[in-house]
């Protein structure tokens, strides 16, 4: 991995308006990467959400973690870190939504993973702005990279071919 990469763990986020700078992140099951990008100002962000709703947790836990880790907080987060680099616009804003599967068998009585793609859809519909892509569901983990200067984004799973989807 270059110097320029942003690897991101559960809960973590991250923007970027560095050509050169690619932001990933590994292994997504139940936990949905959610991807912004800014095509007129070439500015993109990523975050790793683990839990649709922070409001069925304590709330001191909730202070406790990253605004990422939760699928409500996660988008607005993601959003205002993006206005710093873009000048506060939601204009122009598309997204990319990958993971959210049932890898384990107690994820399927819990639905974590559909919840956590419903929340984000619902979110982003509030703020309007479009999902332009989805690769979402299913039972395989996911890996993801967004590619700062092209707005292309990576999908590899095991056992099938790695896909591209441009925002």
């Amino acid at each position: 991995m270059g110097e320029k990469d942003y690897v991101l763990g559960i809960g973590e986020l991250a923007v970027s308006a560095r050509p050169e700078a690619v932001l990933k992140t590994f292994g997504l099951g139940s936990c949905v990467a959610l991807v912004l990008f800014d095509t007129d100002n070439r500015v993109g962000g990523m975050v790793h959400v683990a839990l649709p709703d922070s409001t069925l947790h304590d709330p001191q836990r909730v202070q406790a973690v990253s605004p990422g880790y939760y699928a409500d907080t996660a988008i607005e987060a993601l959003v205002q870190h993006m206005g710093r680099l873009r000048g506060g616009n939601r204009k122009g804003l598309h997204a990319c939504l990958v993971g959210g599967a049932s890898v384990l068998p107690n994820s399927r009585r819990f639905f974590i993973g559909k919840r956590n793609v419903e929340a984000l859809r619902h979110g982003l519909d509030r703020r309007s702005i479009p999902i332009r892509s989805e690769d979402t569901g299913g039972a395989i983990s996911r890996t993801v990279f967004l590619d700062v200067a092209t707005g292309c984004v990576t999908v590899f799973s095991p056992g099938r071919s790695s896909r591209t989807i441009v925002l």
